[in-house]
């Protein structure tokens, strides 16, 4: 009979595989700046605040912090990784304008992260306590994430078209959600990994639904529009995390 524990493990593998696709897929839009030597009108806020994301949940996986959470730090540290190559490229051909910003805003979370850590560490005595205060954080950051498609949904109820929302993202997104909130479930039971995912769940279904809904009517206007453009599709609707 196979243990709760290997399954535990299987999921989060699967969870792993899944939201490395979530990170890797803004690569075209890189690949096309490197390509075009230009950011144009691309905006880095979005790969900025899944550093921050990732970074804390890395944090929260650790043993000190939140035990048995090995996966949620190994897909988390690959994509805080993606994240900086990212926003490396970005830095390379951006103005001097937007690399003043990518710095001050990577300098700001650095103290902000640092601050938590030495409070955590310092202060907090024990996992218990500890994973009480890292996991809101990382649940507060991985919510806005989730949520952030909303803009998106509301922009397809209003045109009536799902040109502007890309099926395989809101499908990935689900199955995102749905992997970790079952990771989550299974002992040792971890509620800040369930509240974040199953909200992402949540979201990626209804995005699905609504996809469903109005591609159905023959409203999709496609009109040439490629649904996988990247740069026009804000990339917390991956992220970030993104993860567990």
């Amino acid at each position: 009979m196979v243990s709760a524990s290997v399954v535990r493990n299987i999921i989060g593998i699967i969870g792993n595989i899944i939201s490395f696709g979530l990170f890797f897929s803004p690569a075209p839009t890189f690949y096309k700046i490197i390509k075009q030597k230009s950011v144009e009108e691309f905006k880095p806020d979005p790969y900025i605040a899944t550093v921050l994301n990732c970074a804390f949940w890395v944090f929260y996986g650790m043993p000190f912090v939140h035990p048995n959470s090995l996966l949620v730090v190994t897909i988390n540290g690959v994509g805080l990784v993606i994240e900086f190559v990212y926003l490396a490229i970005f830095f390379i051909y951006a103005t001097n304008k937007g690399r003043r910003k990518v710095s001050l805003l990577l300098l700001i979370e650095a103290i902000f992260f640092v601050a938590i850590v030495l409070i955590t560490m310092l202060v907090l005595r024990g996992t218990t306590r500890r994973s009480l205060v890292v996991g809101i954080i990382c649940d507060v950051f991985n919510v806005m994430m989730y949520v952030s498609p909303l803009t998106i949904m509301a922009k397809v109820i209003k045109t009536k078209s799902v040109k502007y929302m890309p099926f395989w993202l809101s499908l990935t997104n689900f199955l995102n959600g749905v992997c970790w909130t079952t990771y989550a479930l299974i002992h040792p039971f971890d509620i800040y990994v369930l509240i974040s995912n199953s909200i992402g769940a949540v979201s990626g279904l209804v995005q699905l639904l609504l996809y469903g809904f109005y591609y159905c009517r023959g409203e999709n206007n496609d009109d040439g529009v490629e649904l996988q453009n990247t740069a026009k599709v804000p990339v917390s609707e991956c992220p970030p995390d993104l993860e567990a």
